[in-house]
């Protein structure tokens, strides 16, 4: 997108109904900036900000729809452009901010300011992924603001990678539950045999293991070492790799948060040398950025403090902050619920919107725990979010290129 086409767009979504923004001073890392923001839903006391991952995902623009069905829900709902992204990721001048000024630090004074320019004493604040990081530590720094919270994917600290790859290699390496067994024994016969690259196709069996399930990931391993699939798989091996390597305008752009995830939330450590390991990606472009320095704060020291109304939801088929993480939280915090989602994989603000906004009610009413106690009322609701449509695609394909003949060989 060329600079005029992307002050155009700018101004375009300025002009949404409830998009704002707040002048953020100068400091010694940071120029000055407008920081974009977004308020929707009734009007109340107390609203929800809602946080979503990356970091590099926008607010403004992907998550519209989210916001209209929260606010048919009675909520007021607001979300802070990331500082580096989208609405916020210029100075006052037009220039891209600095590196310096990319600090989870700064994103989490960025909402604060919001809420001080709402007017808004209290919040109940929604993270989810990376966003999950943010919201705890709003509540380490913000303690007075915090009215209640929900936790979606959370995050716990920078060496989450060691439990990450420990739950993945579990599941589809070594096959340790009877409904992954028959897939990690094809996907471990692909890789000894040559026939696929064990880091792409681990990329490949976490999309597709999150978003359809264990069925689908047997079917396209069966199908793959039949000499089948081979553009479904393809597809879902570019996908992998798009969040860190294309920008896309007002919607993903890593480029210049990257800094905080290499070098506060160490994104990129060193590889151990195995499977499903979150490091190998990352690695690949780590050399562009600055080293991992050290986490700007211990959250885990900070849990039992939350002594808020507290939600941590937790994806069946989570890879990616595992199950494991989100009980050590909910085991600490005095007043934490955990709110299981069966069926469903990484971030519900992405793939099950729904029982984000009942997340959100249920705190605000207190309610969290009776949330926590009915997963089947939550697995019923209908699944609405951005990516809901991504396991009808994979199986789709998938059911394509089986009616596709082989090509003989020789």
């Amino acid at each position: 997108m060329s600079a005029p086409q992307r002050q155009k767009m700018s101004e375009r979504l300025a002009r949404m109904p409830g998009v704002r923004a707040v002048r953020r001073p100068a400091t010694d890392e940071s120029p000055e900036l407008d920081l974009g923001y977004v308020r929707t839903g009734p009007p109340s006391s107390v609203p929800a900000v809602v946080i979503p991952g990356g970091p590099g995902l926008a607010s403004v623009l992907p998550y519209r729809a989210f916001r209209r069905r929260a606010a048919k829900h009675g909520l007021d709902v607001l979300m802070v452009e990331h500082r580096g992204v989208g609405l916020s990721r210029a100075d006052l001048a037009g220039a891209d901010l600095p590196g310096s000024a990319m600090t989870i630090r700064s994103a989490v004074d960025d909402v604060a300011a919001v809420l001080d320019a709402e007017g808004v004493d209290r919040a109940v604040v929604y993270g989810s992924s990376y966003g999950s990081y943010l919201a705890q530590a709003f509540g380490a720094w913000h303690p007075d603001r915090v009215a209640g919270m929900v936790l979606d994917s959370t995050m716990t600290s920078a060496h989450d990678h060691v439990a990450v790859r420990a739950h993945a290699r579990e599941l589809l390496w070594d096959g340790g539950t009877a409904q992954t067994a028959p897939a990690a024994r094809l996907l471990r016969g692909l890789v000894a045999s040559g026939t696929v690259d064990r880091d792409e196709a681990g990329d490949v069996a976490r999309i597709v293991y999150e978003f359809a399930g264990p069925e689908t990931l047997h079917r396209l391993l069966a199908a793959k070492a039949q000499g089948r699939a081979s553009r479904t798989w393809r597809w879902i091996a570019r996908l992998g790799g798009r969040e860190i390597s294309d920008v896309m305008p007002f919607v993903m752009e890593f480029d210049l948060v990257a800094r905080i995830a290499f070098r506060e939330l160490n994104y990129a450590p060193e590889p151990d040398g195995g499977p499903f390991d979150p490091a190998t990606a990352f690695r690949a472009v780590a050399d562009r950025h600055e080293p991992f320095a050290g986490e700007p704060l211990d959250l885990p020291a900070h849990w039992a403090g939350f002594d808020w109304p507290l939600a941590v939801l937790s994806g069946e088929r989570d890879l990616r902050t595992p199950r494991l993480l989100s009980e050590s939280v909910v085991r600490t915090a005095p007043d934490g619920a955990l709110v299981p989602l069966l069926g469903a994989g990484h971030s519900a603000l992405d793939t099950h919107a729904q029982a984000a906004t009942a997340a959100i009610t249920a705190v605000r009413e207190q309610a969290h725990h009776e949330l926590g106690a009915e997963p089947d009322r939550l697995a019923a609701l209908p699944r609405d979010g951005a990516s809901r449509h991504m396991a009808t695609i994979l199986r789709a394909g998938l059911t394509v290129e089986s009616l596709i003949p082989r090509r003989p060989r020789g």
